[in-house]
């Protein structure tokens, strides 16, 4: 069973940049998926961007492809989420998850993920 942990997230303004980064305490990676989510206040939680450990395949939301990029540094046992010209619209609390692999298009759907960490707030301004 994997328990992830969240940070990085803070304010920023408009067209800037954070990196999120999800760690987990002891487990080894193999064999896994993780994704990243996002929740805004009075929205459900939406998918971000997920990568397979083994080979680095990754998906990402069409509202986030070109501007945020998921990797994996496996001498750390941590995936990131390196996000750049940020908008007013992707601020909320940002998740991570792992899923033992599926088939690809399982990999954007929340249900099929576990060991969801506290998540790490993001604000961006206007």
């Amino acid at each position: 069973h994997v328990q992830m942990a969240e940070s990085g997230g803070g304010l920023v303004q408009t067209g800037g940049s954070l990196r999120l980064s999800c760690a987990d305490s002891g487990r080894t990676f193999s064999s896994y998926v993780f994704g990243w989510f996002r929740q805004a206040p009075g929205k459900e939680r939406e998918f971000v961007a997920a990568i397979t450990w083994s080979g680095g395949s990754t998906i990402y939301a069409d509202s986030v492809k070109g501007r945020f990029t998921i990797s994996r540094d496996s001498a750390k046992n941590t995936v990131y989420l390196q996000m750049n010209s940020l908008k007013p619209e992707d601020t909320g609390a940002y998740y991570c998850a792992a899923q033992g692999v599926k088939p690809r298009h399982m990999w954007s759907d929340a249900k099929w993920y576990d060991g969801w960490g506290q998540g790490t707030q993001v604000t961006v301004s206007s």
